[in-house]
């Protein structure tokens, strides 16, 4: 696990001050990599390949990057893991090659002049980001892994070509010291709380696509970003995954059970190869408990498990996982988020985060990896479960809402989203009595508007959109807003999902690259910290797509095959414990701890100083929570992360 930055200079600068310029990208990003840093240089300064690295296999120099090929046709920057890739190379030493060390990037190398760059990736099992140099047919090229555990940002100049795991190392290099905010960027993350595939908030910098690769001539500008873009090339496509999956149904529980039981454990058992310690994120869920459960399993040592303690009773689970590490046997862990500790490591954001990010479980999770980081250089999460098995609460919501939406007057739901507050209030009342005592929290006035709103909304594609936004009208909010399409928003769904399969796909494909991956990588990576997750193995997750439904899915509870898995393990009391998440307070802070400074944040002159936001539709929502009448903290936490990072990151410049 690494970062990775480099250069095309089609200027001709010379060597001298390229090597410069390729130094300063690499060093940008030390946190990623604090063992090492290398540089390479072709001979005519053209091309730049930089090297951060966290050590993980084959501790030894000749694991060292960039590194070249045995040939020396071929040049490489990798970062990331190639899981089974001892199998890898022993079929490839029976074709004659010869390896210098036991590093994967190298058997990467051999696969490539063995294979060919398609196949050597087909070929290759993990979760990686590279840049390869070509010096016979002089192209770089660029290669991100099947789900997209991996970052990697490419930035389009007149006079060259910079690139790196994180936006601050292209930032590093002169051509993009002055850069733009792209106001279709921003107006997408204020929809979905982060900047979607393939788009960056810069212009002129892209994100390429996770299962592709991109190839770019170090002789030939091209003309601009969006046309570099237009190369990239899949080696792996969800669609087709996910059509393969229903066309080959394994259609006996039993038989798909055991086979993702036997999955599992090998893709555990492959995240276990390291030269340094490896532990586990554990909370009360299901998925991180199994994979800490059958990461003890194959151990033959006792697993270190990590967790965090929030101080406010809903959103805790710390004692539950302190229940399951007792029956696993781990060596357990825990850290507190006090609201003092979360406020200071909000500063941070802006820094570990790099482009506006505002899941608020981002301070836990960045919280955890420090914790985890005092004793591992490596961790198991339990990160993908939920996408693949019907995990989320929201697939139960939006089913329910189908079937209301259905049966609801529209005279009757115009008039719930023109009703009064207090009328709506009142009606709540009426309808928590009717309900059961575990879910008569969830009616309230707020919410039974916002129902209204969402049943309005006839296609139940872009009524799950809506549910998933932080703001249903972006462009109402950004200077000059609009937004280009995106993963979401694509009609390229697999005409034999059915709606909640279709839920799970479009999340596969955006919600859990974009969010989720990205929280996990710049929480774990900002402390030196590699990540692995095995329920996101591409094998399981197409062994997943062949599952029977019923197994990916059930109203309740959810998860059914990852809680049949969990109970082969697990008494019977920790298999349907209530699930948290990893859930932050974020509507109390923002009338408690963090007040004063959002209020600072959120204040007319600063928003119209910056002029991105419109203020009026800002300040009136932080009023209203402020007062109570409605939780804002989703809207208003979006804001604040965007404008902590520019105040960061276009302010200070």
């Amino acid at each position: 696990m690494c970062g990775i930055a480099g250069l095309i200079d089609y200027a001709q600068h010379g060597g001298g001050e390229a090597a410069q310029i390729l130094t300063r990208m690499t060093d940008t990003l030390a946190h990623r990599g604090p063992d090492a840093l290398g540089t390479w240089l072709d001979r005519d300064g053209r091309v730049g390949l930089g090297h951060r690295r966290l050590s993980i296999i084959d501790l030894s120099p000749t694991g060292a990057q960039p590194m070249h090929s045995s040939s020396g046709r071929y040049s490489i920057v990798f970062n990331g893991e190639i899981y089974g890739f001892l199998d890898l190379r022993a079929a490839l030493e029976e074709q004659g090659a010869r390896f210098r060390g036991h590093a994967d990037t190298e058997v990467l190398l051999e696969a490539i002049e063995a294979y060919g760059l398609e196949s050597a990736l087909q070929r290759c099992n993990g979760m990686f980001a590279f840049a390869l140099y070509d010096s016979v047919t002089r192209q770089i090229i660029f290669a991100r892994d099947r789900i997209g555990k991996k970052p990697l940002y490419i930035g389009i100049s007149k006079s060259g070509v910079a690139f790196g795991s994180e936006l601050k190392s292209i930032r590093a290099h002169p051509s993009f010291h002055s850069v733009e905010v792209d106001t279709e960027a921003a107006t997408l993350f204020l929809r979905y709380g982060y900047v979607p595939t393939p788009y960056s908030i810069y212009r002129g910098i892209f994100k390429l696509p996770h299962g592709s690769w991109l190839s770019l001539s170090v002789d030939t500008p091209p003309a601009s970003a969006a046309a570099a873009l237009s190369e990239a090339r899949s080696y792996w496509d969800a669609f087709e995954a996910v059509e393969r999956g229903y066309a080959q149904r394994i259609e006996c529980p039993g038989e798909a059970l055991d086979a993702l039981d036997a999955e599992l454990k090998r893709a555990v058992s492959e995240r276990l190869v390291s030269d340094v310690p490896v532990g586990a994120l554990l909370s009360s869920g299901v998925d991180s408990s199994l994979v800490s459960a059958v990461m003890q399993e194959v151990s033959t040592s006792r697993v270190k498990t990590f967790t965090v303690r929030f101080l406010e009773e809903q959103y805790n689970e710390a004692d539950l996982a302190s229940g399951i590490a007792r029956q696993l046997g781990t060596d357990h862990t825990e850290i507190t988020a006090e609201p003092d500790t979360a406020l200071g490591v909000v500063t941070e954001l802006p820094d570990v985060y790099d482009e506006p990010f505002a899941d608020p479980s981002q301070i836990p999770t960045l919280l955890v990896s420090k914790l985890a980081r005092r004793t591992v250089t490596v961790a198991l999460s339990g990160d993908g479960g939920d996408e693949f098995f019907g995990g989320y609460k929201r697939y139960r919501q939006m089913l329910a809402f189908d079937r209301l939406a259905r049966k609801t007057p529209a005279v009757a739901l115009q008039a719930a989203r023109h009703a009064p507050h207090w009328a709506l209030e009142v009606a709540a009342a009426a309808a928590r009595h009717a309900r059961p005592s575990s879910l008569q929290d969830e009616v309230t006035g707020n919410r039974l508007r916002r129902l209204a709103e969402l049943l309005e909304i006839e296609d139940p594609d872009a009524r799950y959109l809506d549910f998933r936004s932080i703001w249903s009208h972006p462009d109402e909010v950004v200077f000059g807003g609009a937004e280009p399409p995106t993963a979401m928003t694509s009609k390229r769904i697999p005409a034999c999902l059915g709606p909640v399969d279709r839920m799970m796909y479009s999340d596969m494909v955006d919600y859990l690259p974009d969010d989720i991956l990205v929280k996990m990588d710049r929480a774990s990576m900002a402390v030196g910290l590699e990540m692995r997750a095995p329920l996101l193995d591409y094998r399981f997750v197409e062994l997943a797509w062949r599952a029977p439904r019923a197994l990916c899915f059930a109203e309740a509870p959810g998860k059914p095959a990852l809680r049949k898995l969990l109970s082969r393990r697990l008494p019977e009391q920790f298999i349907n414990l209530p699930k948290r998440g990893f859930g932050v307070p974020i509507n109390a802070w923002l009338r408690g701890p963090l007040h004063a400074w959002a209020e600072e944040m959120l204040s007319p002159s600063r928003l119209q100083r910056d002029g991105i936001f419109w203020a009026e539709p800002i300040v009136s929502r932080w009023k209203a929570h402020l007062a109570g009448r409605r939780d804002w903290g989703p809207q208003l936490w979006a804001v604040l992360m965007f404008n902590l990072w520019h105040e960061r990151w276009m302010r200070s410049d």
